[in-house]
């Protein structure tokens, strides 16, 4: 490597965090990348804020979950400039965390279905995954994660199956080695599902959701686990594209 390649290198720190809702930024994505070396810049684009950035210091997205169904984007425009900017970094191998609705974005933007699970079924809790066997490397073995969710999606053409449920056959997907889609919410603290506990959104009473009292439970006996494994998929799509690492 020759050296205004490293100079190149030592420009991509910004971690371009696309957020569909008013949360602190006090999550596990944001965390673990300024212990990496990495400046999270949070952007909203539903309240009207650009994708303008230049792309020769961006080591990495992600895009989180929210409220919105990702094909309606006439009813929320700002969906389509979502998608401009996933075709952007998939276009530039621009490493990119799709987290729940930001899954499902990255599916619906390479053509697959999604939408709300065909049985009415919600996960709103704590549930266990299991890794797809498919010669995937993301996940070695069973893992009880934070979910909050009740539409999924099918796997785009290309992408490798990475994890599932009974009830949601698709959890995880990759696309390569710069893209991953997770369906669940690693990047969840104890302290921010409590605010979700306590969220006028907050599904109780739909099937498949969790009593508030199981969900503590298993939130306690679980987070660390989800906490080691996220940190890794952060260091594995995030931290090659930085030199500190």
């Amino acid at each position: 490597m020759g050296i205004p390649d490293e100079i190149a290198r030592m420009k991509k720190n910004k971690l371009i965090t696309i957020r569909h809702g008013d949360d602190p930024p006090d999550d596990r994505v944001h965390s673990f990348a300024l212990a990496m070396g990495l400046e999270p810049v949070v952007v909203k684009p539903f309240k009207g804020e650009p994708l303008d950035f230049d792309l020769s210091m961006v080591a990495g997205t992600v895009l989180y979950g929210g409220p919105h169904s990702v094909f309606e984007t006439n009813k929320n425009p700002f969906l389509n400039d979502e998608a401009k900017w996933i075709e952007t970094c998939l276009k530039q191998d621009i490493p990119i965390l799709g987290i729940c609705q930001g899954a499902q974005q990255i599916a619906y933007h390479l053509g697959a279905w999604a939408g709300p699970h065909k049985g009415g079924q919600h996960e709103f809790g704590y549930y266990e995954i299991h890794p797809a066997n498919t010669g995937q490397t993301w996940l070695k073995e069973s893992l009880t994660v934070c979910q909050a969710h009740f539409h999924t999606f099918d796997l785009p053409d290309g992408a490798q199956r990475v994890a599932g449920n009974e009830i949601f056959p698709n959890q995880a997907f990759a696309i390569g080695d710069n893209v991953l889609g997770v369906q669940f919410h690693p990047e969840v603290t104890i302290e921010g599902f409590r605010r979700w506990q306590n969220a006028k959104w907050a599904n109780y009473g739909k099937p498949g959701a969790q009593t508030r009292e199981e969900q503590s439970r298993l939130m306690h006996a679980h987070d660390a686990a989800m906490a080691d494994w996220f940190g890794g998929v952060m260091r594995r799509l995030f931290s090659h594209q930085h030199p500190n690492e």
